[in-house]
């Protein structure tokens, strides 16, 4: 597993200091790092590992397809090739229209645009039943102990070689201490999941190669990025901290939500 470091800033919860990040990936620092591989089996709620897995692996193939046609399309429109690029958008078109579950994931964007809130509710229940892994979202939000971790990822294309197994996502995260103490991060712990249902676990020391100290009511932000061998996945873990304003104090964890990592996105 590679992480790619980025940007890095500290803020004042009371100012608009930090508010914007670039998650375009720098292409300077790079940092490889050893990963443990673990199996990992998804289930419902009923226990029925084997048709979630085949609806996995179906639905990264098909989002694989997805991707490569996409790029083709791209390749094709920057060399001037618009009669290919027209015809590959309409191969797009139709196979977003037969693919079930972004032929869903599409129409419960569209009803909640146009406040169709009982179209969309249907079709989430669909989603929840044929793809609950698709209803995701590429953000989430959590607060432990007055720290709270906010994360957005998105899908890099131009970093990405679909023809060799490669999705290449950024991610940024945003740290708040809303709490009264000051803290320090020491250590990192990520879940990786690809969509064919293999797991790495990814630990670390600090982060980008810092261990940054947080004062209460001000954040440290930062991004990085990483690569996935499927066309989506998941992303999840936590950070170890403590107070920095006694000594021998005990260590704690952070919980940094599950969020998506998919070629799709869900803007």
């Amino acid at each position: 597993m590679q992480f790619v470091s980025q940007k890095v800033i500290f803020f004042d919860h009371n100012s608009r200091t930090g508010k914007s990040l670039s998650l375009i990936p720098s292409q300077r620092t790079t940092r490889r790092r050893t990963c443990k591989i673990v199996a990992c089996l998804f289930s419902d709620r009923n226990g029925v590992e084997g048709d979630n897995k085949q609806i996995l692996s179906s639905f990264a193939s098909r989002t694989h397809t997805y991707a490569l046609l996409k790029q083709q399309m791209e390749v094709a429109a920057k060399s001037e090739d618009y009669k290919e690029a027209a015809r590959i958008r309409d191969t797009l078109k139709l196979f977003e229209d037969e693919e079930p579950v972004l032929r869903l994931m599409r129409a419960l964007k569209e009803a909640v645009a146009d406040e169709r809130f009982e179209d969309a509710a249907k079709y989430r229940d669909e989603l929840k039943l044929l793809a609950p892994h698709a209803l995701l979202k590429c953000s989430s939000d959590a607060t432990t102990l007055g720290v709270r971790v906010q994360v957005r990822s998105v899908y890099i294309e131009d970093r990405s070689q679909p023809s060799k197994g490669q999705y290449f996502f950024a991610y940024r995260i945003r740290i708040t201490n809303n709490s009264q103490r000051p803290v320090q991060l020491l250590r990192r712990h990520w879940i990786v999941t690809h969509a064919n249902g293999k797991s790495e676990n990814v630990w670390g020391i600090g982060v980008i190669g810092q261990q940054p100290v947080i004062l209460p009511q001000t954040g440290f932000e930062y991004s990085s990025a990483c690569p996935l061998s499927t066309p989506s996945g998941t992303m999840e873990g936590d950070f170890e901290m403590k107070y920095t304003d006694k000594v021998g104090a005990p260590t704690f964890n952070v919980a940094i939500a599950p969020f998506s990592l998919s070629i799709v996105g869900d803007d």
